[in-house]
């Protein structure tokens, strides 16, 4: 028993980030915040939330919460001379202001490691000079804070919403632990009257913990199991040559085990999310819906992150002028530069550029024609041709350099050596598991466990055990295994 408290301590210490699948937040973190929040009085909950987000934020990233806080002030306190303001032409440059203010964070922190690469590759193809400097470390979640700031000043701005009404309740909204470090993007008037009164009744507190072990269980059970078929192919220490030898078949097992990990890696992360808002009385919107099932990309794109979709709607796509203009050339455009920007918001390298333009491309084709024609082919085969084209573009997503993604395109419609591959045999019955939770809907089934509000005490028995049971699998897993990040941690 000694022995393992000592193992337990210096694990704890060692810890340099806390996310919601290790050991540190499961065993210690959120089990002392659940009592602490439970017991407080209702006038001190925010407060044990905010401290709560804090300390969770600052475990992985100290040097950057005085950042985050101090640029939330300034923020905070734009939008507020925002609303003071009646004159548009006024308001209209404190909102330029805020913007300019949190892309310009962004761009510090996210892209200029990636802009000074770039212009050094550049440089010295054309014999100039290349600049020299210290990279820059990225904070957790820099993207996630920067959308839900902007949401914020641009819905203020539009009167869609009031302002918070102090600087305490607008951090409760920016920094809650539960969303702030991959989403999902909350919008800040769907959930202002939460932050200053929520009562939950002990349903919501039950189905918020059923959910966060559904969550759970999709990110360490299923996610992190594909993740050891997917590393054959994208891990960082395959080398090329090694692609290069490799089988089409062995190609494509690690393309589509990567296509079923990133999916339940990050609807795992956003189920424990929306769970834990739901157990302190916020209700989180719904991230994603089935993607897999989709029959075109478009449809795709309506079930897959579903809150960055709305971001990208509202905030990007509909302000350029969406489909309200003089050509359907320009709406094309219009398409293809949102979606250009959404794989450049997702991460600061050239694959995710073309990741982005890629998927334009594809929603281009759907307005031209190709969403008719996979209608008549009928739901099935449209179903399994845009999968392919999904896990293709996942490929491009996940490589870590352009040599690496043209052997793998290249191997992947190659056809070599089709007979050989190699199959981990723990990820066999997992894929089982992936390929039916992705594909198929039981819709009955789906509302018992993700939408019903009260069960019966019969019924909560029932799902009470059988969240207890992979609550238990999923930690044993957890501290059976190496800690694997939530892929979109780094965006």
């Amino acid at each position: 028993m000694e022995g393992l408290l000592i193992n337990f301590t210096t694990y704890i210490l060692q810890a340099k980030t806390m996310i919601f699948s290790s050991i540190i937040f499961l065993l210690l973190f959120l089990p002392i915040f659940l009592l602490s929040y439970e017991i407080a009085p209702k006038k001190l909950k925010n407060s044990i939330l905010l401290l709560a987000s804090i300390l969770f934020y600052a475990w992985g990233g100290i040097k950057f919460i005085a950042i985050l806080l101090i640029f939330s002030v300034i923020n905070f306190y734009i939008t507020k001379f925002m609303t003071l303001n009646n004159s548009p032409q006024r308001r209209k440059i404190l909102l330029v202001l805020s913007i300019i203010l949190n892309l310009s964070l962004l761009i510090i922190f996210k892209y200029s490691n990636f802009l000074v690469d770039s212009f050094n590759v550049i440089s010295t193809a054309i014999g100039i000079s290349s600049i020299h400097w210290k990279e820059i470390a990225l904070p957790i979640g820099i993207s996630f804070f920067i959308f839900q700031s902007i949401t914020y000043s641009v819905d203020i701005f539009r009167n869609e919403c009031p302002a918070a009404k102090n600087y305490f309740n607008y951090l409760i909204y920016i920094i809650s632990f539960p969303q702030l470090i991959a989403g999902p993007i909350v919008r800040y008037k769907n959930i202002a009257n939460e932050i200053t009164d929520r009562n939950p009744s002990i349903d919501d507190k039950l189905n918020g913990l059923y959910r966060f072990s559904i969550g759970l269980a999709k990110k360490i059970i299923i996610a992190d199991t594909m993740a050891i078929q997917a590393d054959l192919v994208f891990g960082t220490d395959i080398t090329i040559e090694a692609l290069r030898t490799m089988s089409c078949t062995n190609m494509w097992l690690g393309v589509l085990a990567y296509t079923f990990q990133i999916y339940f890696d990050f609807s795992g992360y956003s189920d424990m999310a929306i769970g834990l808002g739901r157990i302190m009385g916020f209700h989180y919107p719904e991230n994603f819906n089935m993607p897999y099932i989709s029959k075109n990309v478009s449809e795709f794109w309506k079930r897959w992150h579903i809150t960055l979709g709305d971001f990208m709607l509202n905030y990007l796509y509909i302000p350029l002028g969406g489909n309200r203009v003089k050509t359907k050339y320009r709406h094309y455009f219009n398409l293809w530069i949102v979606f250009l920007l959404s794989g450049l918001w997702h991460g600061a390298a050239w694959n995710f550029i073309i990741w982005g333009a890629y998927h334009g491309i594809f929603l281009i084709l759907d307005k031209i024609g190709l969403k008719r024609f996979l209608q008549k082919l009928g739901t099935i085969p449209s179903v399994i041709l845009t999968f392919i084209v999904v896990a293709i573009g996942w490929s491009i997503f996940a490589v870590d350099s352009f040599d690496k993604l043209l052997v793998i395109l290249r191997s992947l419609f190659s056809f070599k050596d089709i007979e050989y591959f190699t199959i981990i045999p723990r990820v066999i019955p997992i894929s089982i598991l992936a390929i039916i939770f992705s594909f198929v809907r039981i819709p009955k089934l789906e509302y018992f466990f993700f939408h019903k509000d009260k069960y019966t005490n019969l019924q909560h028995v029932f799902v009470f055990t059988t969240m207890f049971i992979l609550l238990i699998i999923s930690i044993s897993h957890a501290v059976d295994t190496d800690l694997n990040h939530f892929i979109y941690f780094r965006f």
